[in-house]
């Protein structure tokens, strides 16, 4: 067999190349799309893999997998959705009152020790007083603190890419076992045999983080927002949505029962928020210290040093996706290291 001319090979290169960039190009504005159809496949993989185990056919188990996360994220969502728009408004007539009247600062206030005096002049100075609250709730609109409320513009966009995303999931769920023998192979012919281990642990990283971050931080929102509604806070469910969708993020939550504490103290219920401030921080302490690294990282083989650095990169990177994309990136380079180190002898799980 005669042997291919090197021309040959580097022009083969290039092409492939640059139709690979051409297609990233083509597609860049549905890529988000197709991350998020990935990380759901991954996270939901072993369901589908259950269903085509007891008979059912590969297209009615991507039919009824679609269907079942459309609606697990729709029906939710627009629930949340009517419920937050109603108390969104409120909350936003309660901070146009506020620059209009101010805020009177609590008794209570003025009585701490040691910053008692410190704490009641800034809030005369900037709740209290009309200006004061006019200037500073102004600089919050300007940094989108009150302005996240409006999503109106970007509703179409995000329903696009819902739609493409649940297409791709469906096929994804259907055709999911000749994508990953493919990949096998590819990956076997460029890299050998340690592409197998690698491909794993991305896998298992995605997964992981799905569980260890939407899941613990959606229970970390209703069981705080449960305290919310106990405690007497305004606004439980808008308060509540927001701490489950910022606990998301490892140590996201504290803003928003710290927010929560603030109010129910500004209301004179100062033993209300005392205790919503300490029970926020024991759900957070147990959730991010013992839960979070046990789903994150002996699942998919991560200190959860390497965890926090994968979840926050990947979310400064690629936006929210990037909280699932960011870990497998952070697996797929320890695992490089890690056969490395092996194949030179030496020990693998030193500071990895």
């Amino acid at each position: 067999m005669t042997e291919e001319p090197n021309w040959q090979m580097v022009a083969r290169a290039a092409l492939v190349v640059a139709v690979v960039l051409l297609a990233v190009w083509m597609l860049w504005r549905f890529l988000p799309a197709l991350a998020w159809a990935a990380v759901l496949a991954i996270a939901t993989w072993p369901l589908r893999e259950e269903l085509v185990r007891h008979g059912t056919r590969p297209t009615l188990a991507a039919t009824w997998l679609t269907l079942t996360v459309a609606l697990v994220l729709i029906v939710p969502l627009l629930i949340l959705g009517l419920q937050i728009a109603r108390e969104a408004v409120l909350v936003v007539r309660w901070v146009k009152g506020l620059r209009e009247t101010g805020i009177a600062a609590p008794e209570w206030i003025g009585q701490l020790p040691y910053l008692g005096t410190f704490a009641a002049e800034w809030w005369q100075a900037h709740l209290a007083d009309p200006e004061g609250a006019r200037e500073l709730f102004g600089r919050a609109e300007s940094l989108g603190f009150v302005h996240w409320t409006q999503v109106g513009s970007q509703l179409a966009g995000r329903v696009v890419v819902l739609f493409f995303t649940l297409l791709s999931l469906f096929f994804l769920y259907r055709d999911g076992d000749q994508v990953l023998e493919q990949s096998r192979m590819i990956g076997a012919r460029l890299l050998g045999p340690p592409a197998k281990p690698i491909g794993k642990d991305a896998i298992e990283a995605v997964r992981a983080t799905v569980n260890g971050l939407v899941l613990v931080g959606l229970a970390e929102g209703l069981v705080l927002g449960i305290a919310y509604v106990i405690a007497g806070v305004s606004h439980p469910f808008l308060l509540g949505f927001a701490t489950g969708v910022l606990a998301t993020v490892p140590f996201g939550a504290p803003l928003m029962f710290v927010i929560a504490s603030v109010m129910l103290m500004a209301e004179a219920k100062v033993t209300a928020g005392i205790l919503v401030f300490l029970f926020g921080w024991l759900v957070v302490f147990v959730a991010d210290h013992f839960v979070r690294p046990v789903l994150i990282g002996s699942a998919a083989r991560l200190p959860f040093l390497w965890v926090l650095l994968g979840i926050f990169g990947g979310l400064e990177t690629f936006g929210l996706v990037g909280l699932f994309l960011g870990p497998a990136v952070v697996s797929v380079a320890l695992a490089i290291w890690r056969d490395a180190v092996k194949a030179a002898g030496g020990d693998e799980s030193v500071a990895t």
